[in-house]
């Protein structure tokens, strides 16, 4: 299937639609971005016809925003991946998906948490079972490293945003949005109790769409031990659609923690959290229930 020209060629709104402006090619854009990446399991997950799900991957192929990679000879068979091209829409996805959790599915508000029960906690806690894709984060020292450690468990804490005193820090009005409140207040109670986690065969990270140098300032000043992992290029937080909102023209993760099993299994989900100190207890309450302890 090739999409028609777009006569408004100098629009490159109009241009981006003619390639991704389809109610299947953005759904399958966002389950390759979950990790789905073979066209049988595309289809089921979509509930898409074969023919459909030809046409809108061999259009995303032509357009260099997918590629084929083949893992089968016998008989042919290929997985599809998001090129460098179709990473680049990953900020279009999380926006379409903030713009429905604020407008669509809430009330309209800005705010960096949800209510228990709404739809956005659900889609959350719905993650337990799921399989985290893997995924390499840039770290505070330039390096890149797997938020699902080489550990029993790993806790893995995402923050709206943390900042050393006297560095440029909070966005304008942050201190209003409901939820940001607590970062560095949670970071530092996983910090004091980090020997109870270790105890549970635990490591603790975090996880944040900030620069790493303002995470490693961050860390530094604070004393902050465990990693802090920088998802800037928003892979993770696609990946498993995590809530986000958007403040001073940056998408910032909502505050939750993930318990995730050495097979990078999601055993157990927190959110929304209202109390950020209380959190650490929370979560170690949940390694101890899903130890048997």
């Amino acid at each position: 299937m090739r999409y028609p020209e777009v006569a408004d060629g100098d629009c490159a709104i109009a241009q981006a639609l003619g390639v991704v402006g389809d109610w299947w090619t953005l759904l399958v854009l966002r389950d390759l971005a979950g990790g789905i990446t073979r066209f049988s399991d595309l289809a089921d997950e979509l509930g898409i016809s074969r023919k459909v799900l030809t046409e809108r991957l061999n259009a995303l192929v032509e357009h260099e925003v997918v590629e084929r990679r083949p893992y089968s000879d016998r008989p042919p068979r290929s997985e599809y991946h998001l090129t460098e091209k179709g990473r680049g829409l990953l900020p279009v996805l999380v926006a379409l998906q903030d713009w429905g959790d604020r407008f669509l599915l809430g009330d309209g508000s800005l705010t960096a948490t949800t209510k228990p029960g709404s739809a956005e906690a659900a889609r959350v806690h719905g993650l337990v079972g799921r399989r985290l894709p893997p995924h390499r984060l840039a770290d505070r020292r330039n390096g890149r490293t797997d938020p699902v450690a080489d550990t029993e468990w790993t806790v893995l804490c995402c923050f709206p945003g943390a900042w050393a005193p006297r560095t440029p820090g909070h966005p304008p009005g942050w201190e209003t949005i409901p939820g940001t409140s607590g970062c560095t207040l949670e970071s530092s109670t996983f910090r004091d109790r980090l020997p109870d986690f270790a105890e549970r065969g635990a490591t603790v990270q975090g996880v944040s769409t900030q620069r790493p140098d303002q995470l490693d300032e961050f860390a530094t000043h604070h004393r902050i031990p465990f990693s802090l992992l920088s998802d800037q290029d928003l892979e993770l937080t696609m990946a498993l659609r995590l809530p986000t909102f958007r403040t001073a023209g940056v998408d910032r993760l909502k505050r939750l923690s993930l318990v995730i099993d050495r097979a990078r299994t999601i055993r157990a989900v927190l959110y929304p959290i209202s109390d950020p100190a209380g959190s650490v207890a929370d979560a170690l309450a949940h390694l101890d229930a899903l130890s048997g302890a």
